[in-house]
């Protein structure tokens, strides 16, 4: 069984793999100082109640185990947890592996880990000519071209705007990321004026910055999304063509399975 490890800046995700079926997800918020002892009992409690919940993990062992983090100083004890704990040696997503997808870029080092994971899974799942926008900790475009990830863009991610929003306000109040009620942009109240702004304002984002890329390609391109808040935006983007929550897990499943030794 595959333990698939994603750290974002905001939330870790540990995913349950066997035979290419994802088994289970579980989310914790990330934490540079969190011990491979925590990550351990964390991990070996949630596993407890999904055994007891019926889940088929009861018959299985990890065995293989693949990171992709972009906070690097969480890799050390994941690692460690990975080595110590569970007896595996694991594989570090980086552009020094075989991803399925080439890297053009001029310091495919400098490369998040997660756009090359999400790159590899798109690619392989759609083919070429691809824009992923990943909805996380910051909004990300990463782009597809001739078999090779080919760079992109990034902007803060919504949240950090609503967030900023409410911090340097005095009277403006926190806000859920939801369309208006109305489905209108041109709001008469402040709540729903913030809804318009932020909403409206990031879908915007989202389909100037794909046209524009797509413009600079010379081609069209099939603009997938993924991240937790990208199934609000889905019938309100004219880019986005379809959304792949788990686009992130496959990617790494993928890459272990043309890694492993």
């Amino acid at each position: 069984m595959l333990l698939a490890i994603d750290v974002g800046n905001t939330n870790t995700v540990f995913a349950l793999i066997d035979q290419g079926e994802i088994l289970h997800r579980w989310r914790i918020s990330t934490h540079a100082q969190r011990t491979s002892d925590e990550y351990l009992v964390w991990l070996t409690q949630l596993m407890d109640i999904a055994e007891r919940g019926g889940s088929r993990i009861a018959n299985l062992t990890i065995d293989r185990v693949i990171i992709a983090t972009v906070v690097p100083p969480t890799l050390f004890n994941l690692t460690r947890l990975a080595r110590t704990h569970l007896n595996v040696a694991p594989i570090t997503v980086g552009p020094d592996l075989d991803l399925g997808v080439g890297v053009d870029v001029p310091n495919p080092k400098e490369v998040g880990a997660d756009r090359l994971v999400n790159s590899a899974a798109a690619f392989h799942e759609h083919g070429d000519g691809l824009i992923i926008v990943d909805f996380g900790t910051a909004t990300t475009f990463d782009v597809v071209l001739n078999g090779a990830y080919s760079g992109g863009a990034i902007s803060p991610g919504i949240n950090l705007a609503v967030d900023a929003l409410y911090a340097a306000s005095a009277q403006l109040p926190r806000i859920a990321v939801a369309p208006p009620e109305d489905g209108r942009a041109l709001a008469t109240g402040t709540v729903n004026a913030m809804q318009s702004g932020i909403f409206f304002g990031y879908v915007g984002l989202i389909d100037g910055l794909c046209r524009r890329i797509a413009a600079e390609a010379g081609r069209d391109m099939k603009v997938i999304a993924t991240g937790g808040l990208a199934t609000i935006f889905l019938e309100h983007s004219e880019m986005i063509s379809e959304v792949d929550i788990d686009l992130t897990v496959k990617g790494l499943m993928l890459i272990e399975q043309r890694n492993s030794v």
